[in-house]
């Protein structure tokens, strides 16, 4: 199906005609930039199988655009494991808060132990110390009657 078909004795006979293609002159009269000499694409002829012969500008196949390479390891890896060492960062520092704090609450239970014995042993010897004649007002209660556990003066 797809094969060359020979060519007729009329194409044989028959002068070849070559078009080539001229530039249209921009519409704008705006002043044209210098364009390099390799921007300027070129016209390129092919003599087909049967004889004729077709000119046109050479196509380059357009390339696709690069895929965007992924990195190695996913985002959502980098982000756990760096949430694993600011967590155990964390961590670290935490233990270190609960191990100030048992000392501190140690440290206050003690003072108010001391506070305690401090006070108790003041309180004792103000009340069993040696009972001298200290200063204050002395109530001499002689006349006293307690009847049905009223005191009546």
């Amino acid at each position: 199906m797809n094969e060359p078909t020979r060519p007729t004795a009329a194409r044989d006979t028959a002068a070849l005609e070559v078009h080539r293609p001229t530039p249209i002159a921009p519409a704008h009269t705006a002043p044209l930039a210098a364009v390099q000499p390799g921007a300027i694409p070129v016209v390129a002829s092919v003599v087909l199988p049967d004889g004729r012969i077709v000119t046109g500008y050479a196509v380059h196949p357009a390339q696709p655009e690069p895929v965007a390479t992924k990195p190695a390891v996913s985002r959502t890896a980098v982000n756990v494991a760096l949430g694993g060492v600011g967590f155990l960062a964390v961590c670290g520092g935490l233990l270190l808060l609960t191990s100030f704090i048992a000392a501190l609450t140690a440290f206050v239970t003690q003072l108010v132990i001391l506070a305690a014995v401090v006070f108790g042993g003041w309180i004792a010897v103000q009340v069993l110390g040696p009972s001298g004649r200290r200063g204050g007002t002395t109530v001499n209660i002689r006349k006293a009657v307690i009847k049905r556990n009223h005191f009546h003066g």
